[in-house]
């Protein structure tokens, strides 16, 4: 299982000092079936903990996931800034996790040297 954030949820979350660690545990908990919710197209609303506020006030996140291969994060914000996403947004984060989760792997590799995505890594 690969994990990816884009470079804008990477600075949100460097913001909120959100971690790898956090992230990867949040993939977990959804590969277990712990999920906020089912957006449709492969896309997840997760919450996430932030430092000093847990999940319950913490964080959340809209991801695309595909089981067992690859999870993108893609959008990041406080539980006091936004509560869900309007229709637009929603169908943008679509589209964007369909062509984020079809990429091949030379693609993925581009987008990571262009500094788009960036590879979440596993603590060792």
């Amino acid at each position: 299982m690969r994990v990816f954030k884009t470079k804008t949820f990477a600075k949100w979350a460097r913001k909120e000092a959100i971690t790898d660690k956090v992230l990867l545990n949040a993939v977990l908990e959804i590969e277990n079936g712990l999920v906020d919710a089912k957006l449709g197209g492969h896309v997840f609303k997760k919450r996430i903990p932030a430092p000093g506020r847990g999940k319950r006030g913490g964080a959340r996140s809209i991801l695309a996931y595909q089981t067992q291969n690859k999870a993108f994060f893609i959008v990041g914000y406080s539980k006091n800034e936004k509560i869900n996403l309007d229709y637009h947004d929603l169908n943008i984060a679509k589209e964007f996790a369909k062509e984020l989760l079809n990429a091949s792997s030379s693609e993925i590799t581009k987008l990571l040297k262009e500094g788009i995505i960036i590879e979440v890594r596993y603590e060792t």
